[in-house]
């Protein structure tokens, strides 16, 4: 049997076919070429078209089904990833009402943060386990105060990647880590979160159906086959944001599992079998993929929204003279520390660890006289890799001490210095695997359908690539070029 995984993301959707007898991925594509446009119109705001992953998610399929040549009546279910927190609000024809407000938008902050106050800093963390902050429920409340008419035509509200799946089955479901990861799930009641519901005045009607993140979640319709090419009835058997599905990608299900990805954000995801956050709500906690009420399994949640973006404007603003790979091999040239050359890469909307503040991006030391494109390239790969340090240190009072790191080798874990410099500043083993988000959610979709029995036979032949030890010979010079970069963030916030 085949299994398909779709990742749905807010530079390209990426799809994966797998054959599942032995986990080899037969064909990957991703659509479009070059990144998908984010429309920000004004300054902290960040909106797409889900129409626009849903024609390239087409495109992108194709292509698989073209390259694999494998019959797709083949396929026995399917999985989706999709980008966390985004917004989709659809009227009783299943139509999109207004673009998607999505993860980096920050234009909540404040309406979240007076969520927060009113209800009371206690209540929201026992029971929600965050403040609403920017998340889901507080962008639905902006739409309502400020866009009525979008807000009256409203049936129901999805994340992404339910939008995806309706697009698929046309039913409009939701799942448990769904609804936690917008803020929307009572983990004391284990229900969706009435509390605030209440607060923000929204009908709970508007809450989707839920289903299980495996197992049965509808079937791909007549429509969508022939738009797809897929045999209609087909199994969609997981969903699951992106984040708890690349910690699944990796087969971190269990307390004291860490995973991290560095595309256009950064994520540090730890599994947790305690209900505990951090107080001031700096990093976050939702259901991950295998919670339950009796068991508990939560993912604690760094991000840092200026990751991979920062060196992707550095490398549209240097004239995209140089490949990835050859800024990597530039920064490499250039000894720890960047001479002393710092960069903050918050430039990328409100940033949850430094509580909801949109500081922007900054260069501190630059020196015209001594510094060149290669210190610029270091210090920004640096400067990513400090600002995981900075949340992971949070994180530690939330259970989380990561001694091995788990990661595909993708984005800017293909850096030597991003991976190298991880591993001196945090003390911890770096793995790399031979794994994606889409792969992952095609593996996803072979437990849900139970084509697999267990995730153990599910990651069976997940491979190790590359093990990267913390060098202790450079750990003082980590350190130095840490103090020196907090100093500099510290600076621009006490200011």
């Amino acid at each position: 049997m085949y299994l398909l995984g779709f990742d749905i993301g807010s530079s390209s959707v990426k799809v994966s076919l797998l054959q599942g007898d032995n986990g080899e991925c037969l064909a990957s594509a991703f659509s479009p070429r070059q990144e998908m446009s984010i429309s920000a119109r004004v300054a902290g705001w960040a909106e797409q078209d889900p129409e626009g992953w849903w024609h390239h998610l087409k495109l992108a399929l194709k292509e698989v089904l073209t390259v694999s040549g494998i019959d797709s009546g083949a396929i026995g279910a399917v999985g989706i990833s999709y980008q966390m927190h985004g917004l989709v609000m659809v009227d009783k024809n299943h139509q999109v009402i207004r673009p998607s407000i999505i993860w980096c938008d920050s234009r909540a902050a404040g309406i979240g943060e007076a969520a927060f106050r009113s209800i009371g800093g206690e209540k929201c963390l026992s029971h929600l386990l965050n403040s609403p902050g920017n998340f889901t429920a507080s962008k639905l409340r902006w739409v309502k105060e400020n866009e009525p008419d979008s807000y009256n035509r409203l049936y129901k509200i999805m994340l992404p990647g339910d939008y995806i799946a309706m697009k698929m089955s046309g039913e409009i479901r939701t799942t448990v880590t769904g609804l936690s990861e917008g803020i929307l799930w009572d983990f004391s009641e284990n229900s969706p979160a009435k509390l605030l519901l209440r607060h923000y005045g929204f009908e709970e009607s508007m809450i989707p159906e839920l289903v299980p993140v495996f197992g049965e979640q509808g079937r791909i319709s007549a429509s969508a086959a022939a738009e797809l090419g897929l045999r209609e009835g087909t199994l969609i058997a997981y969903r699951a944001g992106d984040q708890p599905n690349n910690a699944l990608s990796l087969n971190v299900l269990q307390p004291g599992e860490v995973a991290t990805t560095a595309g256009t954000s950064g994520v540090v995801y730890g599994v947790s079998g305690e209900i505990r956050f951090d107080p001031d709500s700096r990093v976050n906690t939702f259901a991950h993929v295998n919670h339950s009420a009796a068991k508990p399994r939560l993912g604690v949640l760094l991000c840092i929204n200026g990751t991979g973006i920062l060196n992707s404007w550095l490398k549209k603003t240097t004239g995209n003279l140089y490949s990835y790979d050859e800024m990597n091999r530039i920064a490499g040239e250039i000894p720890v520390g960047s001479g002393s050359v710092t960069i903050l890469p918050f430039g990328n909307g409100a940033e949850r660890v430094l509580k909801n503040r949109d500081i922007g991006a900054s260069v501190s030391g630059l020196n015209f006289n001594m510094h060149h494109t290669g210190h610029l390239l270091r210090a920004a790969q640096e400067g990513i890799v400090f600002s995981f340090k900075y949340g992971m240190d949070v994180m530690e009072s939330t259970g989380i001490h990561p001694r091995v790191i788990r990661a595909g080798k993708a984005n800017m874990f293909l850096s030597p210095v991003f991976r190298e410099t991880l591993a001196g500043i945090t003390g911890a083993t770096i793995e790399l695997y031979n794994t994606d988000g889409s792969i992952g959610a095609a593996r996803g979709a072979g437990i849900g359908s139970g084509y697999y029995a267990s995730p153990d036979e599910a990651f069976r032949n997940l491979l190790k690539l590359e093990t990267v030890e913390p060098d202790s010979a450079k750990t003082a010079q980590y350190m130095e070029a840490y103090e020196q970069w907090l100093s500099h963030l510290n600076s621009v916030i006490n200011h």
